[in-house]
């Protein structure tokens, strides 16, 4: 078998040690270096995480955030690579370098739209329905898109040239929508996590994915070392770190933003977690029809999040590892960190970061390696104990923040503001008499994307076909697909801020006419 195309590099960083390599004989660190160098990593200071950053400052950012998963990705590497036991085990998959999983956490939010997953839920609509863009928009292909089209920082001045396995790290989700050699993971008999499509809406393709069509070959490039070692729908090990490390900041991090400011209250908290194991047998005996008859209940809906996991993850699942966690979580965060309203006080940020210190360290402490995972998981993955204590975190963030009413109010407003700036941007595209004025920045990607989807058209017109069974019709198809994936790029790159400002320009409801909230 062929060895990877940067093994000796690989080796040579791992002859010196973890965190010994200096930027000339490390690739990755320079990997990691113009990634951080990048305006698409700058802009992510101005990106929601949750809620908009124009509110507290005190708040999470697309930036903060990637910079906590990045110290707990390095923190996992570096505890497995001083594994001697793993190091063999860790070799024939493919490696696990900590530069290369750093560099990875940093990137793997750049595609991140303005307002977060509610910009990109909006963006793929309008991406699939208004424009016919087969693979819509996804914040993981994004990215990937970024780092090797649309960025110009790299020597090639397309995307970032990056190495191989930064680059197949990014790939959390290491497929396409649709298109993709056969078999799509999505056909599997149990399909990864994210592979397979919507309830919702069957025949678009997976509902998770980390790769446009047209960048079906920088994927086939950056998976190419991993050949052999790896079947192509699963995670590189480092890809594994770095997704597991997402999952550990998104878990314990939003929680304490949104105590932070009031949002996430102790009482209905303890309610739904102390009901449930309080009579945690008398929901388990609950048909299905009776529990969601009235699910806001406390504790009808951590009942719902268990069977959840077992019709979904049967293979980790554990019913006495799941009441532990619950009991665990209840202590630590609902009676002890949330028991006391935070007030800014030197003790209530005592308490902030004794949580937050002593779950990292117990959640990295938990990570683990298998060589034949099944294929709900990557090969890096939590201890059964952690991994059940991870599910109810994120059910807190996600029943007590995610679904508020009020946010929900809030996020509709930021929806109808990025529909009309998409339509405002594609009509002022759609003005012949406004060509020659149009900002350089959109024609320069409606002629980026023209040149690409020209080139599918000719060579691989079956990746254009989206879920209608019907492709673009000739030369006018394929300059709309551009100039819909333009647009869409192009709305991408903004922060929050920069997204309203521009819509009040193009609306006519600023008096200035110079801002330096964009370039245009």
């Amino acid at each position: 078998m062929s060895e990877p195309a940067d093994t000796p590099a690989r080796e040579a960083r791992r002859d010196r040690g973890a965190g010994a390599a200096d930027l000339a004989t490390s690739p990755y660190r320079a990997d990691r270096d113009r990634i951080v160098a990048s305006p698409f990593f700058a802009r992510l200071g101005g990106v929601t995480q949750v809620v908009s950053v124009s509110g507290s400052g005190l708040l999470h950012n697309r930036l903060t955030h990637s910079l906590k998963v990045a110290q707990v990705a390095r923190a996992i590497a570096e505890r497995l690579a001083a594994d001697a036991d793993l190091v063999p085990l860790l070799d024939k998959l493919g490696g696990c370098d900590p530069d290369v999983v750093e560099a990875a956490a940093l990137a793997h939010d750049l595609g991140h739209p303005p307002f977060g997953h509610l910009g990109e839920q909006v963006l793929d609509r309008i991406a699939r329905h208004r424009f016919a863009l087969p693979d819509g928009f996804e914040g993981n292909a994004q990215s990937f898109r970024i780092i090797t089209t649309t960025d110009t920082r790299g020597p090639r001045a397309a995307g970032l040239d990056l190495t191989a396995a930064v680059r197949a790290a990014v790939l959390k989700y290491p497929w396409a929508r649709l298109a993709g050699a056969p078999p799509h993971p999505s056909a599997l008999p149990d399909p990864p996590r994210g592979a397979a499509e919507p309830k919702d809406a069957p025949g678009t393709g997976s509902s998770k994915f980390s790769v446009y069509v047209t960048e079906l070959d920088d994927h086939a490039g950056a998976r190419l070392p991993f050949a052999g070692r790896i079947p192509d729908w699963q995670q590189t090990v480092e890809a594994s770190v770095m997704d597991n490390a997402d999952d550990i900041a998104y878990a314990i991090h939003d929680l304490e933003d949104f105590h932070r400011i009031g949002v996430l209250q102790h009482a209905p908290v303890s309610a739904e977690l102390g009901q449930w194991e309080a009579d945690r047998a008398g929901f388990a005996a609950l048909d299905d029809a009776a529990l969601r008859s009235d699910e806001r209940r406390p504790g009808r809906s951590l009942e719902v999040l268990r069977r959840r996991l077992h019709a979904r993850d049967s293979w980790m699942v554990d019913d006495d590892a799941f009441g532990e966690a619950v009991s665990r979580v209840r202590a630590e965060l609902v009676d002890s960190l949330l028991a006391v309203p935070f007030d800014g006080s030197v003790d209530a940020e005592q308490a902030f970061g004794r949580f937050s210190s002593g779950w990292t360290a117990r959640l990295v402490a938990g990570m683990h390696v298998l060589p034949d995972p099944p294929t709900r998981s990557g090969h890096v993955l939590l201890g059964r104990t952690q991994w059940h204590e991870v599910q109810v975190l994120k059910f807190v963030h996600r029943r007590f923040v995610l679904l508020r009413p009020d946010l929900a109010l809030y996020q509709r407003g930021q929806a109808r503001l990025l529909t009309k700036l998409v339509e405002a941007l594609d009509q002022w595209l759609d003005d012949r008499f406004e060509a020659d004025r149009l900002p350089r920045r959109l024609n320069d990607l409606v002629e980026l994307a023209h040149a690409e989807y020209s080139a599918l058209a000719a060579d691989h017109p079956e990746t254009l076909i989206g879920a209608t069974g019907e492709g673009p019709a000739g030369r006018s198809g394929v300059l709309a697909l551009a100039r819909g994936r333009a647009v869409i790029d192009f709305v991408a790159s903004l922060t929050d801020t920069q997204a309203a400002s521009l819509l009040e320009a193009l609306s006519g409801r600023t008096a200035q006419p110079w801002s330096d909230t964009f370039v245009l």
